[in-house]
């Protein structure tokens, strides 16, 4: 079967306009495994998170930045599970997003997974305007990632995201590849929001 390539046009279907690097973004499968992130880019994506909101401004969101072709990258593969196995490891990086639930002192952080999700997000949007792809993943044995880079119990793994550059949706197995060019769809705005005066 052939399929065209996931380079594409992937531009959401927007009610009114958005910003052109949040109606581009999309998460793809399909990397190419020669492309490589320099080190000025994967500081802008980091800065961006940086710069996220955080509740009383606690920054409670640690990463694991990893590239391809060090023993770290491969760690974080030998961790993922189910699909995310068949292509993750062409993405150039992989970055484990840790929300820090608690202080050193031990003051519970309550708003410490909302806050990375703003980073995260933070994060992906920087990487759009950087002509980079991301992909963020939760499907991975989170015991696994604890364990090799021995996270305290303050430090809670929740997200994996693949960064690099989108390659051809062809390249991918047939079923992932049926998913990789399907039209994006989201809930109608009606549905999201509850009240509107």
């Amino acid at each position: 079967m052939s399929f065209s390539p996931a380079t594409t046009t992937r531009s959401a279907d927007t009610r009114v306009p958005i910003l052109a690097e949040l109606a581009e973004r999309w998460s793809p499968r399909s990397f190419d495994p020669q492309a490589t992130i320099s080190e000025d880019q994967l500081d802008a994506l980091l800065e961006a998170a940086r710069w996220a909101p955080s509740a009383s401004n606690n920054q409670p969101r640690r990463f694991i930045v990893a590239r391809r072709g060090t023993s770290a990258f491969d760690t974080i593969v030998s961790a993922l599970v189910g699909f995310n196995a068949a292509w993750a490891h062409n993405a150039s990086a992989l970055i484990v997003g840790i929300a820090e639930t608690s202080s050193v002192e031990g003051d519970v952080r309550p708003y410490a997974e909302y806050d990375l999700g703003q980073a995260v997000a933070h994060l992906s949007v920087q990487a759009e305007a950087e002509g980079l792809v991301t992909h963020q993943m939760a499907g991975v044995e989170w015991d696994r990632i604890v364990a090799a880079f021995d996270l305290s119990d303050n430090m809670k793994p929740m997200t994996i995201t693949a960064v690099g550059t989108v390659d051809e949706a062809d390249r991918l197995p047939e079923a992932l590849a049926e998913r990789e060019t399907a039209p994006r769809r989201r809930l109608p705005l009606e549905e999201l929001v509850l009240l509107r005066s």
